[in-house]
């Protein structure tokens, strides 16, 4: 099996915690170099001295703020103007929990921004060497909810659905190419995405904090929530090339919660 990424850049949004930051350093373990996105420069060197350099990769990051596709934009064109992406992971918070019935226009206006548009936006930047060398591996980080919509994350469930079947249609206009799009649908995993939905059903509901976590493990047949590596040797193996006939699919990595094939 090809698990080779020796040669390989990959481009990792929100690569400063929780999956984008495993992503990161899963893809540098196989031999990828890695150039960070994310918004806190900070927190970009911080993880820069973490990924493994032992095929002698070159790391780098980028700092932009998803909320601003403007910015994004500017970003990662003068990035590909001297450089070559052959992976692009799409990766970003979560829009705040809330019911749909709830949530005003511009909260669905600035999850699509920070979601499907800049995604979009780094797509069309990033494509150009993908076709050049005839590989390219795009994969998006959504949720399950692209399954079934999680109860309380009424813009999240939205922006999700509309993230999946731009993914969907994008994989079959490149595949010709020999680039693959494909999502990856993590479960609860432990993140400071998982403890903030916590939170903020523990304030709502007035509930104890660790009752309502143990409702989620209850629901998970594995009995357990995901470490956010393990989410993210699913994210490594479809950016490799003995994931080439994979396209188009929506994978959960939740543990067998998902109700639904």
């Amino acid at each position: 099996m090809d698990l080779d990424l020796k040669g390989k850049r990959a481009l990792v949004c929100g690569s400063t915690q929780g999956i984008g930051k495993a992503s990161a350093l899963e893809l540098a373990k196989l031999g990828a170099s890695v150039t960070l996105l994310a918004r806190d420069e900070n927190k970009l060197k911080a993880v820069l001295t973490e990924l493994p350099t032992a095929s002698g990769q070159n790391h780098n990051f980028l700092v932009a703020d998803f909320s601003f596709p403007d910015q994004v934009k500017r970003e990662i064109e003068k990035f590909v103007s001297a450089n070559e992406v052959h992976i692009l992971i799409n990766n970003t918070g979560g829009p705040p929990a809330g019911q749909a019935i709830d949530s005003k226009p511009e909260d669905f206006l600035a999850a699509i921004n920070a979601h499907l548009i800049a995604s979009q936006i780094l797509v069309q930047a990033c494509v150009t060497s993908m076709k050049k060398h005839h590989y390219g591996r795009i994969i998006n980080i959504i949720s399950t909810s692209v399954k079934i919509p999680i109860k309380g994350l009424g813009v999240s469930n939205t922006v999700r659905g509309a993230m999946a079947s731009w993914s969907k249609t994008l994989s079959i206009e490149l595949a010709s190419f020999g680039i693959t799009v494909n999502n990856i649908l993590p479960g609860s995993t432990k993140t400071g995405r998982i403890e903030s939905l916590i939170q903020t059903r523990s304030q709502k509901s007035g509930r104890p904090a660790e009752e309502i976590r143990q409702e989620m493990i209850d629901e998970i047949p594995a009995g357990r929530m995901a470490e956010a590596s393990e989410v993210a040797a699913a994210v490594a193996f479809l950016a490799t090339p003995a994931a080439a006939y994979i396209n188009g699919v929506s994978l959960p990595v939740d543990g067998g919660r998902t109700g639904s094939l």
